[in-house]
Formats: structure tokens, sequence, C-alpha cells
């Protein structure tokens, strides 16, 4: 409605022929277009706002979902230690994955499907002849190992150390997914990454001279470090193998490595009961409400990560893991179960320092000497239109201005 009042406006006033009316009409169109472009730039910056509060709300969850399934299953190992059967469980709350991205599907997309129709066109991402045995044993099988590994490794660990120290150092995964991906997949080779990488390593080796090399935390860190390694070869082997997924796609395949582990692992945890390995009285014991806290801050962290993607940054997604590394130290120092000491501390700062750095992204050199030019040039027509107005004498209204001799004396 605006647009037509405007053109009617027009039309009203050009009357004469004149050039004053030409550039008045000329004027207004320029005024309209810019007009657009500030709504246009508005509408923008609007959108970017609404996205980092998602991204914060993001970190936040996902700062708490790992922060919290670290110090519950610490929790769970004083009533019932038992960590393979706990890696087990939670897994197998991953078969949840695929129903809720069908209600999400189904409340989302306009165009709903069954969940039949769903599964088959999910299933296309593992070719055409779909979801075979043949390649369930080679393209999922491996992976659904590498899962049960890095959790069970990591929580092997908790057993050894303290919450903060396991925390910060499973950080030190995203210098391997680096160092992976750029020997495997080639990937393009960064200074300050190799850097950040140097940080993690040289961050692992304080934190085992933090404890003088005791036996009972140097096993605990390699633990840590076996899981954070097990996690970047899962990710690097999965995006050369099966490359990139959607969110259909991921949904499936979380949910065939929980159903995977539940039909093909539910006998280790009964022979590890009955060979007293993970042993307790009776099944009444086991602290059931513990087990699906870890279980679903879990699977609530899995979902963040996969799928948050979708309404924010991924990097401000990657910030809420490194952020749990605080939240579990005020937990440790406040249960008294760490000791910061002076290399503790220093090995926490450069292997969070080293995450950081990972996140930068791979123009962060170009974006900076972008930025600083643009900074430049805001200042550099001030500066200009300074020096021609003394030049032609003009003053800010456009006028010659009076010299000195035209003033009374």
């Amino acid at each position: 409605m605006l647009c037509f009042a405007g053109e009617e406006r027009t039309r009203e006033n050009v009357v004469g022929t004149t050039d004053t009316q030409s550039s008045c009409g000329a004027t207004g169109a320029e005024l309209g277009s810019n007009r657009q472009r500030l709504h246009c730039c508005i509408r923008v910056t609007t959108v970017q706002v609404q996205k980092a509060l998602w991204g914060i709300a993001m970190v936040m969850c996902v700062c708490s979902s790992w922060a919290g399934s670290t110090q519950l299953a610490k929790l769970t190992f004083k009533q019932f230690d038992a960590p393979f059967t706990l890696t087990w469980f939670a897994t197998t709350w991953n078969c949840l994955f695929f129903p809720v991205y069908y209600i999400g599907h189904l409340c989302k997309s306009p165009e709903r499907q069954t969940p039949r129709q769903r599964f088959r066109e999910c299933c296309r991402f593992f070719g055409d002849e779909g979801l075979t045995p043949k390649v369930f044993f080679i393209k999922v099988a491996p992976f659904g190992l590498l899962w049960i590994l890095t959790n069970y490794l990591y929580l092997q660990a908790l057993r050894k150390i303290n919450t903060t120290d396991a925390s910060v150092l499973f950080c030190c995964n995203k210098a391997f997914v680096f160092l992976l991906s750029w020997i495997v997949l080639r990937d393009r080779f960064m200074g300050v990454r190799i850097v950040a990488a140097i940080l993690a390593i040289a961050g692992i080796v304080m934190m085992t001279y933090a404890d003088g090399f005791h036996s009972h935390s140097v096993i605990g860190i390699t633990l840590v470090v076996a899981s954070a390694s097990m996690s970047a070869l899962y990710k690097v082997l999965f995006k050369m193998v099966l490359g990139s997924a959607k969110f259909g796609e991921a949904a499936l395949f979380l949910s065939i490595v929980g159903s995977a582990n539940f039909v093909f692992l539910s006998f280790v945890p009964v022979i590890l009961y009955f060979t007293h390995v993970e042993y307790i009285d009776s099944l009444e014991d086991i602290p059931w409400a513990y087990f699906c806290g870890v279980a679903g801050l879990l699977f609530a962290f899995n979902i963040l990560v996969n799928f948050g993607i979708a309404i924010t940054y991924p990097k401000l997604i990657s910030l809420g893991i490194v952020l749990s590394v605080p939240v579990n130290a005020m937990v440790d120092l406040y249960t008294c179960e760490i000791h910061f000491n002076t290399v503790r501390l220093i090995a926490v700062f450069i292997i969070c320092l080293g995450f950081l750095m990972l996140l930068l992204p791979e123009d962060w050199d170009q974006c900076i000497i972008q930025l600083s030019t643009k900074l430049r040039k805001r200042d550099e027509p001030a500066e200009v239109s300074g020096e021609a107005g003394t030049a032609t004498g003009l003053n800010w209204r456009g006028k010659a201005r009076p010299s000195m001799s035209s003033f009374p004396r």
C-alpha cells in the first residue's frame, strides 16, 4: 500500500517539466531504494541476532548436558562400578533419535511422509541398495564399535581421575580431528591449527606432570586421550566413508547404532555380571535414577551437537564443550576432589586455548585484513572531506568562507 501511495504522489507532482521537479523525482526514487535497503539490512540483522541468541541458549544447554552427564557418571560409579554396562545402557537410548526426528518432521515439513517412506528415503544415504547386511557390517558396525570405545574409555577414565581433568583432556579430540584430517583427508594446512595441536599435546604432558606421574593418574589420562582419539577417528572416517549427512540421515544412522548395540552387545553386561567384573548384589540396588540421568543427558547432548546447527552457528555449539571445563572445576573444587596447583592451571589454560584456536575459520587471517581495511576506509572520507573543505575555502554549508579582510576591524 505504501508503494502505490508513493507512485500516486509522484504522478500528481509531475505537472511541469522543470529540472527541479525531475531532480525531486530522482531524489524520491533514491530515498525509496535506500529505505528498501535499510529494511533489508534490518531484517538480516534481526535474523543474525535471533541466531546468536539461540546460540547462547545452545551453549548453555550443551555445557549443562555434558558437564551433568560427567558428574552423574562419577556419582554412579560410587554405587555401581560398571562402566561398560552404563555405556551399553546409554548407547541403547540412541534408538530414539529417528523417532524424535520424525516427530520434528511431522511438525515442520509441509510434505508429511509415513515412517516407512521417510525411512526408505533416509536409507539412500547408504547407497542405491539401501541398508543391506553387507552395508551394515562395512559402513555401520565399525562406527558402532568406535562409538562404544569412545564412551567406554571416557567412563573408565572417570574411575581414575577427576571430572575436570577428564573433560579438559577430552577437548583434545578437536586437535586430533585436525591432524587426522590433514593426514588422511588432505585438508588445508593451517599454521594456527598446528600451534593449537602442539598446545594440546603440551597440555596433556603438563596434566600428567601435575600429579607427579603417579600410575593411577597416568592410566586415567591415557584412557581419556584414547577416548578423544577414538572420537576423532570416528569423525574423520565418517566424513571419508559416508560423507556429510542430512538431519534425517544422521538420525537414522544413530538409531541403527543404538539398535545394533542392543541386539549384538546385550550379552556382554550379562557376562560381566556373572564373572563378577561388574557385579551388584541385586538388581534393586542398581541406581536406575543415575543410569537414566546419564543416558538422558548424553542423549540430549548428542541431539544438541548433531541437530543444533539447524538454528545456530556450529562454532557456538563447540563452545559449550569447552565451557563445561570450568563448570566441572567448580563442582570438583566444592567437593574437594581436586587440587589446583600452578601446573594444572597452566595445562587447563593451554588446552582450552588450543581448542578455541581450532574454532577459527580457515580464512581468519583474510577476515582480519578485510576488517582492518574497512576500518581504515571508514576513517579516510572524514579526513579527505576536511582537507577538501580547507582547500576550496567552503564552510560546512557549502558556501564560500569570508576572508579576514571582509570582517570589520
